[in-house]
């Protein structure tokens, strides 16, 4: 018997068809990956594209301004100002707190970000809907033993509003180990950038490493930002273990952090409560 899954294009060129069509309606997805990879240029793509087939928009930068946002997107065509002012995007801006305006978070904690994107939703209104949180890894970079119970308390909130959404993590330059160890274990899927320095060049890769209900690609693929085009797929690559494989001492460190905050976790107490706003 055949299931009908809708599917959310992300608007990147060349992308959709690793994972079969597009992001299943209301999955949350981590999108994860060292500095200067693409991450938040893919979330872009993904909100630009929501705009142009009429879904409901939500952006949350913890690390850019909204204006450096808007700046980013129109180099790709994308006019997100228009997009706000007819009130088919809102974008979040959780960097610049004491703002006067309502889109700005005055507190970096999970639980005022949640109801600062209800009420977002609410205020978009009725239908299909957007996130992109760019990056989650702010909430917890003084707390990274918190991540995991922070993922599933945005995930187990927001779900029930109707959002397909995009989580970005940052992974460290050094040893691409993730800044707290939680979203990759609550998404519904895994978007990883990866870069490498190629001849002299730097290259970027995109691999899906999870997406539930799609029988997506097991390759890396390489990718290219262009000015005025944005993010494109240009196509599978051979990509050697060793660019990807952490020495044993590194990985055996890994292991001892994760045990460790695994610890940290169970001595923090009581998980976040949640409120039925649906």
């Amino acid at each position: 018997m055949r299931v009908h899954i809708e599917r959310l294009s992300t608007g990147v060129e060349g992308f959709d068809e690793l994972i079969a069509g597009g992001i299943p309606r209301g999955f949350f997805v981590a999108v994860v990956g060292e500095p200067g990879t693409g991450k938040t240029v893919f979330c872009i793509h993904f909100i630009a594209e929501g705009i142009r087939v009429g879904d409901k928009n939500i952006y949350v930068t913890t690390e850019e301004s909204r204006e450096s946002i808007i700046k980013q997107a129109a180099m790709f065509g994308f006019d997100f100002e228009k997009a706000i002012e007819e009130g088919k995007l809102i974008i979040i801006d959780a960097l610049m707190g004491g703002r006067d305006d309502p889109w700005s978070l005055q507190s970096l904690d999970v639980e005022t970000l949640v109801n600062k994107i209800i009420e977002a939703k609410k205020y978009l209104g009725y239908g299909r809907a957007r996130l992109v949180i760019d990056s989650m890894s702010a909430f917890w970079l003084d707390k990274p033993a918190m991540a995991r119970k922070y993922s599933y308390y945005v995930k187990k909130v927001l779900y029930r509003w109707d959002f397909t959404a995009l989580l970005v993590a940052q992974y460290a330059v050094t040893t691409s180990l993730g800044f707290g160890f939680g979203i990759e274990h609550v998404a519904d899927g895994i978007i990883r950038f990866r870069k490498v320095v190629v001849g002299g060049k730097l290259k970027r890769y995109v691999i899906v490493e999870k997406m539930r209900q799609t029988p997506h690609s097991l390759q890396v693929h390489e990718i290219t930002i262009d000015d005025g085009r944005g993010m494109r797929v240009v196509g599978a690559t051979a990509y050697r273990r060793e660019d990807t494989r952490l020495p044993a001492s590194v990985a055996a460190r890994m292991l001892e952090a994760e045990l460790k905050k695994l610890l940290e976790v169970a001595e923090t107490g009581e998980p976040l409560e949640t409120s039925d706003n649906s």
